[in-house]
């Protein structure tokens, strides 16, 4: 850090997080909300990778994949939202450079784990209802395991290069972050130094980190869906489907608000429109995505009723 020293460039040590609204009377009521929220996302997260593990019925890969997709959701939220409630009762919500650094790092990781691990969903129910004789096969522990460390892999190279680039970045003593937490856009946009290595990185991982799991989606889904047109009877059609829709609703959510966030033109895009968005994949996704599949799933929920059975008659 000490090169950054040189030249008119002062060490930046510490940044202040703008926060998610500038207005005092907002504060207080916008605390209890993400405090609620929070606490929503973290016992429908854990509950469901619990419930899960307890669950012998529901040891297959698609409910692995699932309670991955809980645990990323639990610690995506837990990387976000502490710090921005300390935003909402604090004067001014100072993070430190390795603070601010390891946010960002972090982050990354489970932002891009979760766009893989719902591609990787969408395979599984591509698999299920297109090959089901093969299902066992095709989606082995062996698979699973493959699939899995993919996704966290991915994740870890493309945040180690994002966060190393932006190490190299020499920042201004304008040191206000206009975000609630550490991301790319905002740091950049207090960069002294040349950030082009930085936006194209931004553009190329953020193409691709949307784009191949977009894919991998919809190219599942149009074999599903043309597999669910051949079925017969209306009921296993309506079952098919009842196992894909609570799949769809939740890539639709994060990937359009995640998109909104990274693929405008930064002349377009404002960053109080970006915060918005960004809140949907930060913190409104992980609290919703335990709800959607808890409430549309038969499965899930008559897990729920044995274990809480089980506990009633001990």
């Amino acid at each position: 850090m000490n090169d950054m020293t040189s030249g008119n460039y002062c060490t930046v040590t510490e940044f202040f997080l703008a926060g998610l609204s500038e207005k005092p009377e907002l504060q207080l009521p916008l605390f209890f909300l993400f405090i609620g929220i929070y606490m929503i996302t973290v016992a429908g997260n854990l509950g469901m990778i619990i419930l899960i593990g307890l669950s012998s019925h529901l040891h297959t890969p698609m409910y692995y994949f699932l309670s991955s997709l809980s645990f990323i959701d639990f610690c995506q939220s837990t990387v976000v939202t502490p710090k921005m409630l300390v935003n909402f009762v604090t004067e001014k919500n100072i993070i430190s450079y390795p603070g601010c650094m390891t946010q960002l790092y972090f982050f990354l990781i489970f932002a891009i784990a979760e766009c893989y691990i719902l591609a990787a969903m969408a395979y599984d129910r591509y698999v299920a209802i297109c090959n089901p004789l093969l299902y066992n096969v095709t989606m082995s522990y062996q698979i699973y395991i493959f699939l899995i460390s993919g996704v966290y892999i991915i994740g870890v190279i493309c945040a180690s290069a994002h966060t190393g680039f932006m190490v190299r970045i020499r920042f201004c003593k304008l040191d206000v972050i206009n975000h609630y937490f550490c991301d790319l856009l905002p740091l950049l946009k207090l960069a002294c130094s040349n950030t082009y290595i930085n936006e194209m990185l931004i553009l190329f991982f953020g193409t691709l980190n949307i784009f191949v799991p977009i894919l991998t989606i919809i190219t599942s889904y149009i074999f599903i869906i043309a597999s669910i047109l051949r079925i017969r009877s209306t009921e296993g059609r309506s079952k098919a489907f009842s196992t894909c829709s609570s799949h769809i609703l939740a890539v639709a959510v994060f990937f359009g608000s995640l998109a909104f966030m990274y693929l405008q033109p930064s002349s377009v895009s404002s960053m109080d429109q970006g915060k918005v968005s960004s809140v949907f994949y930060t913190i409104v996704v992980p609290m919703l995505n335990p709800l959607i599949y808890s409430l549309r799933n038969k499965d899930v929920a008559v897990a729920l009723k044995k274990i809480i059975e089980r506990k009633t008659f001990m």
